[in-house]
């Protein structure tokens, strides 16, 4: 078995979450010691990278790569021009964004959270049926998410999302089911579930209070 994958950019499919669309590096080759994205622009204008600050519990440290074209970076209000060739790094607490300064502007975007290995998420995987989420229709991604985690059981993100949606749809003994078997990969999702309203029809469940501990 080789020890090496080769592929071009456009071989990798673009995916989105309803914001902007990227190509997921990562997904694509099967890393899993960092994150690795790529984000292209079809107009100049075009958003390349979603604004955020990275100040969640697990806040990555970024480096963006300008790889063709050029971008205009947003970074806690400033605004850095970067050409091709021009790296852009990004400590956790900084507010970020990007925009396309000429049509086909791709970034190569790395990531990770200091001091601690790399968790994939499987957010990849997940990021489709987000729009859904946003619509309501839970119902639909409680079908189409058992076949998700059923071909990748090793993502507890995924499990987990899975169970809120199941809850959000009245299917009870699904979410707890599936909440259970998240906190089992991923002891953290205890304390998420915990304080997240989409579990509220099923917080009253005997089986729902066990796992709460």
């Amino acid at each position: 078995m080789s020890g090496y994958t080769v592929a071009q950019l456009d071989q990798i499919d673009e995916v989105s979450d309803g914001r902007c669309p990227w190509r997921p590096i990562r997904q694509h080759f099967g890393i899993m010691s960092f994150g690795a994205n790529a984000f292209t622009a079809r107009d100049t204008g075009d958003r390349l990278i979603n604004e955020h600050d990275e100040s969640e519990e697990d806040a990555h440290e970024e480096l963006y790569l300008v790889q063709q074209g050029r971008a205009r970076f947003e970074l806690d209000g400033e605004q850095v021009d970067a050409p091709a060739g021009t790296f852009v790094f990004a400590s956790p607490g900084v507010k970020r964004t990007a925009f396309a300064e000429e049509p086909g502007t791709t970034l190569i975007a790395l990531g990770g959270t200091p001091g601690k290995a790399y968790e994939p998420s499987g957010w990849e995987f997940w990021a489709p049926l987000n729009p859904l989420y946003e619509a309501g229709k839970y119902d639909e991604i409680a079908d189409r998410g058992a076949e998700l985690i059923a071909a990748h059981p090793e993502y507890a993100d995924l499990i987990y999302n899975l169970a809120c949606c199941e809850s959000l749809a009245g299917r009870k003994a699904d979410a707890i089911e599936h909440l259970k078997l998240s906190i089992d990969r991923a002891p953290r999702f205890r304390s998420t579930a915990a304080n997240d309203s989409d579990f509220d029809q099923v917080r009253d469940e005997p089986a729902f209070k066990e796992l709460m501990g």
